[in-house]
């Protein structure tokens, strides 16, 4: 509903001479023509802080991301990073292929300049595991990545991380959002024009040898070089990078690994932020791989690999039996950890000292397979921000401990230490090395995970994504929250249940999060979780069946699976 505060708002916003001409006329004609429903939108609330960062529809209000919420986020940020007292203060920035991306990099790096704090800025789209490791290479205090992820092309969005290069963490990401919202009046954010900046060196493009020392990092750590380099030509690869950051990278990760068979989809190579090919740029979904897959089918082709516009997530499809499948991001880490796993066994560089990190969402097959082979398995909060974070705290901590692998059910990866965020770019190389490995023994993926499985158990995930928009949208996610938080019976759909884990309480040594995990005695388990960044509650169910042949384990698992989906969608609806 509109009240007068939020009226108020609006026509500040259209009277204030601070903002620009064109962003007061956009106010006014909401005002002019009583778009009350569009006026809530915009002005409602101020922009929050999710997992990271900020993420909504570009346009203006304080509820939109526009160059002056860009402003109130950036300087928020300054004034963190002032706290701190470094004597040199620097951050780095990067930007995707989304509209506005670059002139919102730039506003960022004109608030940094004017607080004093230096801002080194690529001069051109990079991915995020690109500015991760900029900022540890850097040793600057904070950095900010320009995109909002794999949402539709309408929104844009601000993702801030800390010196170390993993995503801000509390208590950075509390003070952060106190100092955003104690800003009421835009025009005291101090800022230095870009120009003036870059003359008076307090903004800088960050040099090119950074990234060539990050390809040369993440290529010391794939798990066998000599035989991409030998046999990289036998796997015909179709990329596509959905009109974002990952083409140049990627196609260069693969190439100095070997892979000379690459075949990039033509009409999805080039950066663009209205992703006119698809109906989201998000490679978890089957539709945004549909170009490549095409493609794969056209030329004969072994994979395709798909990456989204900020290049932190990694999709996958092959071909198998004449239909095509599609690999969940589960799946994918499965592959990639067992393939890691069993070659350092085999070289004997597994050194008792292991680890890897996953989300509490992500297949406990995981944990399984990394306790046969005697390494050690971290859970943590949905959020690679958390992964890292425990990545961080273990090397202060225990510092003798070996990284291997993080990952988490999103389609998320990494498998090195020299940025602290998915890495789409390395995941795509180290895929390409996993397929390469199985083809050469005549084994495709799902060969390959079926030996797993008969090795390890079987294991099936589904999600459950239910979206609800705006302020009515919020108000239902709560109430879908609220019933399961109060459900009192023992067992569902004849599943007895274990327990029940509120994990708002703060459980398990994990910081309070709005999650509700479902526990069965079958080893079974369901988890809710809001989104921190998008309008939408996820479900996400994990079937494990121990009992009768491959094949009645996968038919099993699917009928549960189904009735569990419909079950919480039917009950999220009645809420």
């Amino acid at each position: 509903m509109t009240d007068k505060t939020t009226l108020e708002k609006a026509r500040e916003w259209a009277a204030n001479p601070y903002f620009s001409p064109e962003s007061r006329a956009e106010i006014q004609r909401l005002l002019d023509t009583n778009n009350t429903k569009q006026i809530d939108e915009c002005f409602y609330k101020d922009l929050e802080f999710g997992t990271g960062g900020m993420r909504s529809i570009l346009g203006q209000g304080i509820n939109r991301i526009n160059i002056y919420t860009i402003r109130k986020a950036t300087q928020a940020l300054c004034t963190e990073v002032l706290a701190q007292k470094s004597a040199n203060p620097s951050m780095c920035i990067s930007y995707d292929s989304r509209i506005m991306s670059f002139e919102l990099a730039q506003v960022a790096a004109e608030v940094m300049a004017g607080n004093g704090i230096k801002a080194y800025i690529y001069k051109h789209l990079n991915p995020v595991a690109l500015l991760s490791f900029a900022i540890r290479h850097h040793k600057s205090m904070a950095g900010v990545m320009v995109t909002a992820s794999h949402n539709p092309p309408e929104y844009n969005g601000f993702k801030v991380f800390w010196s170390d290069g993993a995503q801000v963490t509390p208590p950075n990401d509390q003070n952060i959002i106190n100092n955003y919202y104690a800003i009421n009046d835009f025009s005291t954010i101090k800022l230095t024009p870009f120009e003036e900046g870059m003359k008076n060196k307090m903004i800088q493009w960050i040099d090119d040898s950074v990234e060539d020392a990050y390809f040369k990092a993440i290529y010391s750590k794939y798990t066998n070089p000599e035989m991409c380099k030998t046999n990289g030509s036998k796997l015909k690869i179709i990329y596509t990078p959905i009109h974002g950051a990952g083409l140049v990278p990627c196609s260069r990760a693969l190439k100095e690994l070997g892979f000379t068979d690459v075949h990039v989809v033509p009409e999805q190579a080039e950066p663009n932020g209205k992703f006119p090919t698809v109906k989201s740029p998000n490679p978890e979904n089957p539709s945004a791989l549909k170009m490549a897959v095409d493609l794969m089918e056209k030329l004969g082709g072994d994979i395709v690999m798909g990456s989204d516009p900020d290049t932190d997530r990694l999709g996958v499809a092959i071909k198998v039996k004449g239909e095509i499948v599609y690999l969940t991001g589960n799946q994918i880490g499965i592959l990639k950890l067992h393939y890691m796993l069993s070659q350092m066994k085999k070289n004997g560089t597994l050194t008792g000292e292991n680890y890897m990190v996953k989300s509490v969402v992500t297949t406990p097959l995981l944990d399984t397979i990394s306790k046969a082979f005697g390494v050690e398995v971290y859970n943590t909060l949905t959020g690679f921000k958390w992964i890292c974070g425990k990545m961080n705290e273990l090397e202060k901590t225990a510092p003798q401990k070996k990284f291997i692998f993080a990952t988490e059910e999103s389609f998320g990866y990494l498998c090195h230490t020299f940025a602290r965020d998915k890495d789409g770019v390395s995941s795509v190389s180290q895929m390409a090395e996993v397929a390469l490995h199985y083809k050469l023994q005549g084994m495709n993926l799902i060969d390959a995970l079926d030996t797993i499985y008969g090795e390890f158990g079987f294991s099936r995930e589904d999600l459950l994504s239910l979206d609800y928009f705006g302020i009515e949208g919020q108000e239902k996610i709560s109430r879908i929250m609220t019933n399961f938080r109060n459900f009192s019976d023992n067992n569902i759909l004849g599943n007895k249940l274990a327990t029940v884990k509120d994990y708002g309480l703060g459980i398990e040594g994990l910081p309070k999060s709005n999650v509700i995990g479902f526990f069965f005695e079958d080893g079974n388990q369901v988890y809710l979780r809001p989104s921190g960044t998008e309008p939408k509650i996820k479900f996400y169910i994990m079937i494990q069946e121990k009992n009768g042949s491959l094949a009645d384990k996968k038919a099993n698992a699917e009928v549960k699976a189904k009735q569990f989906l419909e079950y919480f969608k039917t009950e999220s609806e009645r809420a």
